[in-house]
């Protein structure tokens, strides 16, 4: 099989972000407190980086109409969110309800929190870095919570959970 083989640019984005696609990643909501209140961003740019310390990273877009708030936010919290919450991205898309309605509680530091993430971890702003038309933020990891289950899936446009073979 030959692949398809292309040079990113702006003739070929569509191709590129399909070919990006291709990487499954898990589904994460990022939530802060800001002026305005709480927020919540979805986000499937999340990674470990490091254990000791521990650090995670991820990802807004600068076109984003919060991402202000989250370049600003000191703290944060990261929630892994479970195959079943898939409306929650519906909720904190573009035009939905976000925490109006949904029931959370704060950390320490006054971030919302959400109780069903497969795993939350709150993070105090480490660094952030230049990444295009996305900004990397590394976070360092104050405290982390697992609840388990199955993690919501993305892949290829879609979402899914996992599926062990044989």
């Amino acid at each position: 099989m030959n692949p398809a083989e292309f040079v990113p640019g702006p003739d070929t984005s569509r191709a590129l972000r399909n070919a990006l696609g291709c990487f499954a990643t898990g589904v994460t909501l990022v939530t802060i407190d800001s002026a305005d209140g709480p927020m919540g961003f979805a986000a499937n740019s999340f990674a470990a980086v490091s254990l000791d310390p521990a650090l995670v990273l991820w990802s807004p877009a600068k076109s984003s109409r919060r991402f202000a708030h989250y370049r600003d936010a000191t703290h944060y919290a990261i929630h892994v969110l479970p195959h079943s919450a898939r409306d929650l991205l519906d909720r904190f898309g573009r035009g939905g309800a976000g925490f109006s309605g949904l029931a959370h509680h704060r950390n320490p530091e006054g971030v919302p929190l959400l109780d069903n993430a497969v795993a939350r971890f709150d993070c105090r702003q480490h660094a952030t870095h230049d990444g295009g038309d996305h900004l990397i933020i590394v976070g360092r990891v104050l405290r982390a919570a697992v609840n388990g289950g199955q993690a919501l899936i993305f892949n290829q446009g879609h979402y899914g959970q996992f599926s062990p073979l044989g």
